[in-house]
């Protein structure tokens, strides 16, 4: 899985594009990823990928950052043992393209727009 492009409300990955949030795990894509609160992640939103148990998960905030992610669910993620990064989408994108490439369990949740 490689992510070509980002830019706000669009994403290129493995050259197709998608206009709505999503998840990427390392074998596919979940598209038009939903959320409880629109700009707030709750644990019930990315529960399908705590079952999944990735070694690391990048959720992408937006491309201003404005996805809440509480400190409280970071670290009830890390208790499980799955590492958490949060950064703005454009940076999610580049560290999830860096991991893929070193061969991690990786999942990205990103937000596309604001």
């Amino acid at each position: 899985m490689q992510i070509d492009h980002y830019s706000f409300g669009e994403i290129i990955i493995n050259g197709k594009k998608y206009t709505s949030d999503l998840i990427i795990y390392p074998d596919k894509v979940m598209s038009n990823w939903w959320r409880k609160e629109g700009h707030k992640l709750h644990y019930e939103d990315i529960i399908d990928v705590i079952e999944y148990k990735p070694e690391i998960l990048i959720i992408g905030t937006g491309a201003m950052g404005v996805m809440n992610v509480p400190r409280e669910l970071i670290d009830k993620i890390e208790e499980i043992g799955i590492k958490v990064i949060v950064k703005r989408t454009n940076d999610a994108c580049e560290e999830f393209n860096k991991l893929i490439r070193e061969g991690r369990k990786v999942v990205a949740a990103l937000h596309l727009t604001c």
